[in-house]
């Protein structure tokens, strides 16, 4: 069996430039490569948002209009998450000062009102920002 070899036709790996500080790669060890001499750090994701189930709560809530909100059962329904499983992320939310919980009665019912605070709407857009930069 033979192998045929297609001749370097220019432009390519094997074009020498005396800038580049890495020596000439295959084109796709060659951007890995270059990936890895950048000096720029990579920017944090908020660890309180990066959270797969967080990031769902946080992406429903700034969905809604600044100063809306929306009842526990509703977004548990949106997000098809069990009552404790939502319960404890919406804690570790509010801990963090992202979204306002609201007790309330409506004809003698408890209900539970879920906000996205101005600071969890920036948090929001900060790490929507970071996730962009880090992707482009």
């Amino acid at each position: 069996m033979s192998t045929a070899r297609a001749e370097d036709t220019g432009g390519g790996a094997g074009t020498e430039n005396p800038t580049d500080p890495l020596p000439a790669l295959d084109p796709v060890i060659h951007a890995q490569a270059r990936l890895r001499v950048t000096t720029d750090p990579l920017p944090a994701l908020d660890p309180v948002i990066h959270a797969q189930a967080r990031l769902r709560v946080t992406a429903t809530l700034v969905a809604l209009g600044p100063g809306d909100r929306i009842t526990f059962p509703r977004l548990q329904q949106l997000l098809d998450m069990t009552a404790g499983n939502l319960s404890t992320h919406l804690r570790k939310l509010e801990d963090a000062g992202y979204v306002d919980l609201t007790k309330a009665h409506e004809h003698r019912t408890p209900v539970t009102y879920t906000s996205l605070t101005p600071a969890g709407r920036r948090a929001f857009e900060d790490y929507r920002d970071t996730l962009r930069r880090m992707l482009s």
